[in-house]
């Protein structure tokens, strides 16, 4: 770059405006491709910062919230089923369907909205599709958030339940993918037919 300068002093001036220009324009590609990667490296930094961890957050029509945390890690395509159900409000207005008493409370069957609870379909209902286990090493404590499935690992869709004591017999042979953080109290409540008025999904 110092030649090039030395050399604008002893050419012509309509040489020398050129040769300025083209000079001037180096410049700017080189800054140009500085910026790229500087845009780039931002790029990068920013992808690789750790995602917000949603949470879920249920409302009882007859009254009382349950907060809901999730294994994102452990079982990242049921939290993110879950998580786009509820945002769709496919959960909201459903009612409990199963109570076992310390075993768990269980959700998600779309025809729970208007059939009786007594109805032979009762709990054989979904979303439409099925999605594939993620069988992890969390266990099923009480609080714990499941996967309800039928005899197929891969037959999950949108039935779920909360664990109301521990059942270690499950650990490893069903999907746990988030739990009670708030509201157990509640949990120990709900009895079969009491209705979900919305859950609404928050990122902490």
């Amino acid at each position: 770059m110092t030649a090039i300068l030395a050399r604008l002093r002893t050419l012509p001036i309509s040489r020398a405006v050129i040769l300025s220009r083209a000079v001037i324009l180096a410049g700017v590609i080189v800054g140009a491709v500085v910026g790229v990667f500087a845009v780039g490296a931002v790029g990068v930094l920013a992808e690789g910062q750790p995602a917000r961890t949603p949470s879920a957050i249920i409302t009882m029509e007859k009254g009382g919230e349950i907060v809901l945390d999730f294994y994102v890690k452990d079982a990242p395509r049921h939290v993110e089923n879950f998580v786009t159900l509820a945002k769709k409000g496919f959960y909201d207005g459903q009612r409990v369907h199963r109570v076992e008493p310390n075993f768990v409370v269980q959700f998600g069957d779309p025809q729970s909205k208007t059939k009786p609870m007594d109805d032979p379909a009762m709990g054989s209902g979904g979303p439409g599709y099925t999605i594939k286990a993620e069988f992890n090493g969390r266990k099923f404590e009480r609080g714990v958030l499941g996967m309800a499935r039928t005899n197929d690992p891969d037959s999950a869709g949108s039935q779920v339940y909360i664990m109301l004591a521990p059942a270690p017999f499950l650990n490893g042979k069903y999907t746990a993918f988030g739990q009670v953080s708030k509201g157990m109290e509640i949990v120990d409540t709900i009895r079969v037919g009491d209705r979900i008025k919305s859950i609404k999904v928050v990122d902490k």
